[in-house]
């Protein structure tokens, strides 16, 4: 029998599909990161399971015997505690070492925060790449950013409340006038998506925000390619030398002149 890869809600529980429901009534296990969470899920939708814990701390110790049943027949499906397992948890390793032992995997697909929130930021463009987690050092978040500085596509990567502050006002100094959204809580009740700068953004979220986040970075040439008349220019700079704040001159001028406040900003600098 094949190993199924299960995909949950990433928030509100009606956006499992039939088929996981199915695969999950008649697995014979099913992997788990939090027994807890996914019971709630099951339970939910009147559904019965034999469920095992599967996750990153006991993962080593239980990969050879998973193998094992996978090998001997048994039908074991694989969920994560929300979203697709094998993008940033541990049933990555699982399934690399499944295919390697020649058992087969089969997807049933679902709910992803990566493309809910690249499709709710307004930011998708035809190349995106998903970079897990911003990086917790500031000296590595800022290589990451200038790395990302001239990718043509849009940037999706997962974020701790309390660690976004100091992110945002990282990517503000590395990629001022980049186009941006954070996205919390997302099919959940509180679900908010801000758009902006990456200054505005840093200036929004000043201090951590509750629930779940993903960020999205537009594409550089969409924050970029916008073009800038003279006359719109000399305005900006003339409010700036006049002592208006930078961000408040390109905001005006913006009003004023219908062109996009963010390419002001970014031209300005």
């Amino acid at each position: 029998m094949p190993l199924a890869i299960c995909a949950t809600p990433i928030g509100n529980l009606g956006d499992v599909t039939l088929r996981v429901l199915d695969e999950l009534r008649a697995a014979e296990r099913v992997l788990c990161e939090d027994t807890r969470r996914t019971r709630i899920l099951l339970a939910r939708h009147g559904v019965e399971a034999r469920l095992e814990s599967y996750h990153r701390h006991n993962e080593a110790a239980r990969m050879s015997r998973v193998l094992d049943r996978l090998l001997a027949g048994e039908r074991i499906a694989l969920v994560s505690d929300a979203g697709l397992p094998g993008v940033n948890d541990p049933g990555a390793r699982l399934i690399v070492e499944a295919v390697a032992a020649g058992v087969e995997v089969t997807v049933l697909p679902g709910a992803s925060a990566v493309e809910t929130a690249l499709v709710a930021s307004g930011l998708a463009s035809d190349r995106y790449q998903f970079v897990g987690y911003l990086p917790r050092r500031a000296g590595e978040l800022r290589a990451l950013a200038e790395g990302l500085a001239s990718w043509g596509g849009t940037v999706v990567a997962f974020e701790s409340p309390r660690r976004l502050p100091a992110s945002l006002r990282v990517l503000a100094e590395v990629l001022p006038g980049r186009t941006a959204a954070v996205c919390r809580e997302l099919t959940k009740r509180f679900e908010e998506v801000v758009r902006g700068s990456v200054e505005e953004l840093a200036e929004r979220f000043v201090e951590p925000p509750r629930g779940e986040i993903t960020v999205v970075l537009g594409p550089a040439e969409a924050s970029g390619s916008v073009r800038v008349d003279a006359a719109a220019r000399a305005a900006v700079a003339d409010l700036v030398a006049a002592g208006t704040p930078r961000k408040k001159a390109a905001e005006v001028v913006s009003r004023l002149t219908g062109t996009s406040r963010n390419a002001l900003y970014r031209d300005s600098l």
